[in-house]
């Protein structure tokens, strides 16, 4: 069974380490040293949720409904280009510092919202959790699929809160104007990428 613990959490691993939403918001919040250690638990939360769903069973319900599997596809689009904008609109404005310092000023509440959109209305997230985990550990007997799913769990757990650790332990050298400037011009780039990649993969032309 540690074998297939092993499985779950190398195949987690590789899944969640490319730069995406959730690792750019987690990013953000260590640099700001903002309630980072609660976005990295909540998102590692949101994720061993999404894994169960996904090996448990849930991946038959988004394979078989082409309704559901758009309606995700295009609110998140939607989503990542809202985003990418306002991080670009940051990039680019005449005070880096000030918009910084803004959003700071962020409430915990409004923190969490934006988190559960970051990771509930990314695509991804659920092509990530329930196709290519639901497929791979849904083949698995039953007791084997837990300890897949607790590989997975673990990578996230890892991850996010080594994300926020080293975030907010590098926050003297990443917190200045330029540092902030070129975050923002890379997450804001970054979601408008994924934004198209997604929206190119609906209209089936990807």
């Amino acid at each position: 069974m540690f074998a297939v613990f092993l499985q779950g959490m190398a195949l987690g691993a590789a899944l969640i380490l490319p730069l995406g939403p959730q690792n750019a918001f987690v990013m953000n919040q260590g640099v700001r040293r903002h309630y980072h250690l609660m976005t990295a638990a909540l998102c590692t939360l949101s994720d061993i949720l999404l894994i169960c769903g996904g090996v448990f069973g849930g991946s038959a319900l988004l394979t078989h409904s082409t309704l559901l599997l758009n309606l995700v596809t295009w609110g998140g689009v939607l989503f990542l280009l809202w985003y990418g904008w306002g991080a670009l609109r940051t990039a680019f404005s005449g005070d880096v510092a000030l918009a910084s310092s803004e959003a700071m000023k962020q409430s915990r509440w409004r923190i969490i919202a934006t988190m559960l959109a970051v990771t509930w209305l990314n695509p991804h997230v659920y092509l990530d959790t329930f196709v290519v985990l639901g497929s791979l550990g849904g083949q698995l007997p039953a007791e084997a699929r837990k300890w897949f799913a607790l590989g997975s769990a673990c990578a996230s757990l890892i991850w996010f809160f080594g994300l926020a650790i080293l975030a907010a332990w590098l926050a003297p050298r990443l917190n200045t104007t330029r540092a902030q400037r070129i975050i923002n011009l890379l997450v804001g780039l970054v979601m408008w990428l994924i934004a198209l990649k997604l929206a190119l993969q609906a209209l089936n032309i990807w």
